[in-house]
């Protein structure tokens, strides 16, 4: 489905952490096609590499670069953004969607299991946006959408370490909104509930597990919860992240955009 014109991000260069996963992946497509420069990272060099030689065909007029990078390790993040302005120019763009699921009840909660899931999904995401966000200072302009989750404005049973984590996204884009305004850059959210991704397999699994259900009969009673009666698609939120990476965007601020299949109508 063809929504944005091929010229929507010309001369733009963004930045897409979790390229190698669902949502960063369709994002990163999806940018390319519109006429974007794409710099893509993840930690798994064998797909980064797989991945930038499919998008790069997408895509004859923009660079398209790819970076190995431990979003949780500090020397990475300045390495990628060195790496990242020195191919493709300042970076002006950053959609913030590497992050990991998991969790368990708080009872059964382990401290590693805490720490990893708010280092991967909040702080490593915070300080990588603040490296951009002071090179976007000195554009004067820019658009940075973090992917954070509905899980991010409501609690569900045995998620209190993922949720946790996307709260404190979802807040960070709020807080982090109304200061980045002040030099012509838009902070903004999306919000989906279960999209048809690996990650989204796995907690399918888990949740199926403790309900005493297979993969399948979990997958179908959650799709029967939804009004839309059905999973959301990667590419959908990809073209959500792209339209507030645009210009058409440009007084959206500080918004959280559900993806919710109709579940959340709040």
């Amino acid at each position: 489905m063809t929504v944005f014109h091929p010229e929507a991000l010309t001369g733009k260069h963004i930045l897409v952490t979790g390229a190698t996963g669902g949502i960063g992946l369709e994002t990163a497509k999806l940018a390319a096609v519109s006429g974007a420069h794409v710099t893509i990272t993840g930690r798994n060099e064998e797909k980064l590499d797989r991945i930038e030689k499919e998008i790069a065909e997408l895509n004859p007029v923009g660079t398209i670069a790819s970076v190995r990078c431990d979003l949780t390790i500090e020397q990475d993040r300045h390495d990628l953004i060195r790496k990242a302005v020195k191919t493709s120019g300042p970076i002006t763009g950053l959609v913030n969607s590497a992050g990991t699921a998991g969790g368990n009840t708080v009872k059964d909660l382990s401290e590693d299991d805490v720490r990893s899931i708010m280092e991967l999904n909040f702080t490593s995401t915070l300080l990588l946006t603040q490296l951009v966000y002071r090179q976007m200072i000195e554009l004067d302009k820019g658009a940075i959408v973090n992917v954070s989750s509905l899980s991010g404005l409501r609690g569900t049973y045995g998620n209190s370490a993922y949720s946790a984590s996307k709260f404190a996204l979802t807040g960070f884009t709020q807080s982090f909104a109304v200061e980045a305004i002040e030099d012509n850059i838009r902070v903004n959210a999306v919000c989906p509930g279960f999209v048809n991704t690996e990650m989204a397999r796995g907690a399918f699994q888990r949740k199926a597990d403790r309900n005493g259900r297979s993969y399948e009969e979990e997958k179908k009673a959650i799709e029967k919860g939804l009004p839309s009666g059905r999973l959301t698609e990667p590419e959908e939120v990809a073209r959500t992240i792209l339209f507030l990476l645009t210009d058409a965007a440009g007084n959206i601020i500080g918004e959280s955009v559900k993806i919710s299949g109709g579940s959340v109508m709040r």
